[in-house]
């Protein structure tokens, strides 16, 4: 019958201060589950120091060594534990058996706005609460009036699935209140009526989207020594009868195991068997045995060829940023792919506009979409900045400055 349902994700934190937490997940498994874990991870602000996992195709073992990044929020391990428990099946087998059926449904879609006094770091800061709140954010609309207000439109969903409750309402809107103390005007949460898409597309110049979608878009603001520490991935298909062993050795960053797993489930592939090695002056090295998610073993050399290479492309340049000039207005672009299942990559506002305030740079106007390329959807963020005399946004040295500064932030560096 399985383990108890309170047993299925056991959460250990460490005996010391600078201690990793162990997270214990042990469960039936599921198609991408290690992705979906792993994503929840990420969305708390939290990275998998090292890290086991098993899995015989009906049942998984997975225990991950995780901590949180000194830029993060506070982390909610409550909140955690529910987030991880939702995305695991049950263990029961009356309910193993019948999963579809009683699938969840999607979460409800909420507006907030925010009107307030327009400062430096004020984007941040509303998004910091949100993170701290268990919320996502999906869409975000940001308009300053020429009095020097802003109206800040914030699509979200609550993971804590409470925020049809007034109680719940209040208790956000009194939070943001806090925050932006004097700044606050007001703070008015409701449900996003049906005209509102959850993932709006964006549009983009031709020209604009192939520099920011280009693989080269990445390497030309990073320094040479970190252009060269490209991922090298292995394998062999001889060692085992019934899987590929796998061999990556790559750069350590942000987001790294779990971009892996989102490759991997968007290519049909079961990672079985696996071990994340500690980091070692800043490099991981990862031993994964592989298959294909109906139990075979890959035998197609080009079809694992291909997913190696898309597995060093996806390690390399996880995230796209790239800043475009339209007259005097000057726009700043991350952009990552979104899963087959239409999840976009956690806390991707929450690092650019921390990346932003640290560098002291006001938010004009911003807004998060979708993009479509030829072979991939894209989450597109977009931040119109504001000038300042210590970034002329017109100099190229401002502008790699900015760039790096997110793009180091994104990965962790």
């Amino acid at each position: 019958m399985g383990v108890p349902f309170d047993d299925v994700v056991l959460i250990e934190h460490g005996k010391s201060s600078g201690e990793p937490t162990v997270v214990t997940v042990n469960c039936p498994d599921k198609a991408g589950l290690g992705c979906d874990l792993c994503r929840t991870i990420l969305e708390f602000g939290l990275h998998v120091t090292r890290g086991d996992f098993s899995t015989d195709g009906k049942w998984c073992y997975i225990v991950l060594y995780v901590a949180a990044r000194p830029s993060s929020s506070t982390v909610d391990w409550g909140s955690l534990k529910t987030r991880l428990l939702s995305a695991c099946p049950s263990p029961l087998i009356s309910f193993y058996f019948n999963q579809q059926s009683n699938a969840s449904s999607p979460p409800v879609l909420y507006l907030l706005k925010v009107f307030a006094l327009d400062r430096t770091g004020l984007l941040h800061d509303v998004t910091k609460v949100l993170c701290e709140l268990d919320m996502c954010i999906h869409r975000v609309k940001v308009m300053t009036t020429p009095d020097g207000k802003v109206l800040d439109l914030f699509f979200i969903t609550d993971g804590m699935d409470l925020l049809h409750t007034k109680d719940r309402r209040e208790r956000t809107c009194k939070h943001l209140s806090l925050t932006l103390d004097e700044y606050c005007i007001s703070c008015e949460l409701q449900l996003a009526g049906p005209e509102y898409d959850q993932k709006g597309f964006s549009s983009i110049s031709p020209l604009v989207a192939e520099k920011l979608f280009s693989c080269e878009t990445s390497s030309e603001v990073l320094s040479s020594d970190i252009k060269v520490k490209k991922a090298v991935v292995t394998m062999d298909n001889l060692l085992s009868p019934a899987h590929t062993l796998l061999q990556i050795h790559c750069r350590d960053q942000k987001g790294i195991f779990y971009d892996i797993l989102r490759t991997s489930k968007d290519c049909e592939i079961q990672i079985a068997h696996g071990r994340i090695s500690s980091s070692v002056k800043g490099f991981r090295n990862m031993d994964l045995l592989i298959r294909k998610t109906d139990g075979r073993k890959i035998l197609d050399e080009d079809y694992l060829a291909a997913f190696c290479s898309r597995l060093e492309e996806e390690m390399l340049h996880p995230l796209r940023v790239t800043i475009a000039s339209f007259g005097p207005d000057t726009e700043l672009l991350v952009a990552n792919p979104v899963e087959l299942s239409g999840e976009g990559r956690p806390r991707v506002f929450y690092d650019v506009t921390f990346a932003l305030r640290t560098l002291g740079i006001c938010v004009f106007s911003a807004e998060i979409g979708r993009h479509s390329t030829s072979d991939c959807q894209w989450e597109v963020y977009r931040f119109r900045l504001d000038d300042s005399r210590d970034f002329p946004l017109a100099s190229s040295r401002a502008q790699t400055a900015i760039i790096d500064r997110v793009e180091t932030t994104l990965m962790g560096w």
